[in-house]
């Protein structure tokens, strides 16, 4: 593991335009994926993709966040930030997955919701925050990746899970480092500064007892050797899906809401 990065250097990497992309991931780990669109209500959104797929057999149910790594195809899919549209067919999504029983797999690449004015007037924070609640009760084993940046509520909204994984230099926060330099000291040039305190890497987000689990990547990033990510990432998930199908029901809900419970507490017990 690239124990020796800078959280700033893992932004840049987080943020490489030929990191693995859901695509990727999907076309890799699981086959036979059928792709479902428009949350019934008001449209399509390109920047969440989800569908049905087989993983080592077993049906899933995979969402998540897409983005692209050309221009044009990040214009299609608006740069991976979601609409209301988005969440709300993510939502739809994982109520079928509960339905016939299926674990539901996010994968989480994201700077955050879409902050435009028509995403407003749809219902962007209603849409998230119904996923939040949505998702703490669904009683599937749910697994969620970062596998690049998570920020913000865009990215919590698909990532209430009972098992939370994270690639070794993906990113998670409440929000970018630019944004918060901004929000605290009105200079975003200080964003490397931000990112030294907003304990958004992995091994931080470990000790917190934020994720579950980190996923190694080849030194550089996965981009450069995404097979081996392939191959790391299907053994994570294979590991904690099998611990988690040993559960249905109320169980499940119950464990993740205890998970919820739970952050934060490791680090303070080390506290004097």
């Amino acid at each position: 593991m690239a124990e020796t990065l800078t959280a700033a250097q893992r932004v840049i990497i987080a943020r490489h335009p030929k990191r693995p992309n859901i695509n990727d991931y999907i076309n890799a780990l699981f086959p036979q994926f059928f792709a479902m669109c428009g949350d019934r209500l008001c449209g399509e959104d390109k920047a969440i993709l989800g569908g049905v797929a087989l993983f080592h057999g077993q049906p899933v149910t995979v969402i998540g966040t897409q983005k692209g790594k050309t221009l044009e195809e990040n214009l299609k899919c608006n740069f991976g930030m979601p609409n209301p549209e988005g969440y709300r067919k993510a939502l739809r999504l994982m109520k079928q997955a509960e339905k016939f029983d299926r674990p539901v797999i996010t994968l989480i690449d994201t700077s955050g919701a879409y902050p435009g004015m028509q995403a407003e007037e749809h219902g962007q924070g209603e849409a998230i925050a119904r996923n939040l609640y949505e998702m703490s009760r669904l009683t599937v084993p749910v697994i969620s990746v970062i596998t690049g940046e998570g920020n913000s509520g865009g990215a919590l909204a698909l990532g209430v899970a009972n098992r939370v994984l994270m690639l070794e230099n993906a990113v998670y926060a409440i929000l970018s480092p630019e944004g918060f330099a901004t929000i605290l000291w009105k200079d975003a040039s200080r964003h490397e500064e931000a990112c030294q305190l907003m304990k958004m890497t992995a091994p931080e987000l470990k000790q917190l007892g934020i994720i579950d689990e980190i996923v190694p990547e080849p030194v550089g990033g996965a981009h450069l050797a995404p097979e081996i990510v392939f191959r790391e990432l299907d053994r994570s998930i294979a590991a904690q899906l099998a611990q988690l199908n040993r559960h249905r029901g109320s169980a499940l809900a119950a464990d993740r809401y205890q998970k919820f419970r739970r952050m934060g507490m490791a680090s303070k017990k080390e506290e004097p």
